[in-house]
């Protein structure tokens, strides 16, 4: 009877050091904030380390400078880089918590155990780039609503 006693104290024992670990864990990556602004300083992404999309400053000089697709682009952009500086300091926090073999961006992606072709998003389009936009590209006649699902009634 006393050797169960043993088995479940060590087991106790192994289970309250699991959860003080993770709440260590978890309070680390909570702690995680990774910033990354534009080239000009104007705009300004910070992303915690699960990757949300936590601050964005957007200079007033920024609406001066950047068209809004372009200005839309420059914030995917620096959210995506920023999220890729939080994922890897996630990555380091999560490793000793993680079994040997686990790799913790692939975690933190949700892709740890699919397949290149299982995660490829089908028909998706890639974000504008701020180099897709000319210059001279006239935005006087543009017409901003996709009106082309609607349908027309007369």
């Amino acid at each position: 009877m006393t050797d169960h006693r043993d088995e479940v104290e060590q087991l106790l024992a192994e289970y309250r050091r699991s959860r003080e670990q993770l709440a260590d864990v978890q309070q680390q990556l909570t702690a995680i904030s990774e910033s990354v602004s534009s080239d000009d300083g104007l705009v300004t992404a910070t992303v915690g380390g699960r990757g949300v999309l936590t601050g964005l400053t957007i200079a007033d000089a920024a609406y001066e400078r950047y068209r809004p697709a372009e200005l839309g682009a420059q914030i995917v952009r620096l959210t995506g880089a920023a999220t890729a500086k939080a994922f890897a300091g996630a990555s380091e926090v999560l490793a000793p918590a993680l079994p040997q073999d686990t790799d913790p961006q692939a975690l933190l992606l949700g892709t740890a155990d699919l397949t290149a072709d299982e995660i490829t998003p089908v028909g998706r389009e890639r974000a504008p780039a701020a180099d897709d936009f000319g210059d001279d590209e006239s935005f006087e006649d543009a017409n901003w609503i996709d009106d082309s699902e609607w349908q027309r009634s007369r």
